[in-house]
């Protein structure tokens, strides 16, 4: 499996990143199953977050690196500073405090890629730029970036740590997918919309994307009248969704590919660096995976799935 270089970091990010978030102790042997065939397939990287399943996800991650013996071949990317009940967690020391626990959860020392959950616009970025530099600076995480982070806030990051010779923003985690949101999954989740896929067309920032395959809008399982799945009719049913649906199922007819490898292979073949979230639950998902990643997209093609052209 291709991968993507980030600073730092002793591999590259596998352009498919397995997602985390039922994992627990709890379930300890689906998550060594799904693990263990990812690995099998070329995956290198793990998504997780803090507040995963209350820490769970983190637990199980780092009980599985222990028992495999492969944490210095194997990329743990986690996040942190997601707002809690009292509100904001974008501050020096909230950061220092969960990037402690989330170490001890993962029974690690350092964090390959380190993701700022949501951002806090009141909060200067030069700010958060020094924090985060300060753990690189000490080991504790390799790269970072701004997961639902908007563009504008990560051009002003990567500005200001230019001007100041600091690390800047390695990558950006938005919901990039073929089936746009019409409004966020999730309370200040960012989506990318046209302006910011040509922002990071020009600068060339790569994108971690969750939801990749839109929340499994293009499985074949829903339809425009089948509106038993009232998040995903609130996200993404419309008539540029569906056409693009159709558009996704033609392709996927002429290139003998299912209509969801189309859509993941829109998210891989963009033309800067992308990765993509997953969340295979058994064998076949997997190996769809993995097939959506031999696909090869032109750039018109891309332009046409994304009814960019007629």
């Amino acid at each position: 499996m291709k991968t993507i270089d980030l600073p730092g970091l002793k591999q590259g990010v596998s352009r498919l990143i397995m997602g985390s978030d039922y994992f627990s102790p709890d379930v300890y042997e689906l998550v060594c199953t799904n693990m263990d065939a990812f690995t099998a397939i070329g995956g290198n990287t793990v998504d997780s977050g803090f507040i995963y399943g209350g820490g769970k996800s983190e637990q199980a991650i780092g009980m599985w690196m222990e028992d495999r013996k492969n944490r210095d071949r194997f990329n743990v990317w986690t996040k942190g500073a997601h707002p809690d009940h009292n509100g904001s967690r974008m501050s020096k020391a909230a950061i220092e405090e969960e990037l402690k626990i989330s170490l001890e959860r993962l029974r690690t020392d350092y964090i390959d890629v380190y993701a700022l959950h949501r951002d806090d616009v009141n909060v200067p970025v030069g700010a958060i730029l020094e924090w985060l530099n300060e753990h690189v600076e000490a080991g504790r995480i390799l790269a970072f970036g701004g997961s639902n982070w908007s563009t504008e806030r990560l051009e002003e990051s990567n500005r200001y740590a230019a001007e100041h010779g600091l690390r800047g923003f390695d990558f950006s985690s938005p919901n990039l997918s073929l089936a746009k949101a019409k409004e966020p999954y999730w309370a200040d989740c960012v989506s990318v919309d046209d302006v910011a896929l040509a922002w990071h067309e020009r600068s060339g920032l790569p994108i971690f994307s969750w939801s990749s395959q839109a929340r499994g809008f293009f499985t074949g399982r829903f339809t425009p009248d089948d509106h038993s799945d009232a998040d995903l009719v609130r996200v993404f049913y419309n008539d540029a969704n569906w056409e693009r649906y159709y558009r996704a199922e033609k392709l996927g007819k002429e290139k003998g590919a299912s209509t969801i490898q189309i859509a993941l292979a829109y998210v891989l073949n963009q033309s800067f660096p992308t990765a993509a979230i997953i969340g295979p639950r058994n064998e076949a998902e997997m190996k769809s995976c993995l097939e959506a990643t031999h696909i090869q997209l032109s750039q018109e093609e891309i332009r046409w799935l994304d009814l960019r052209t007629p």
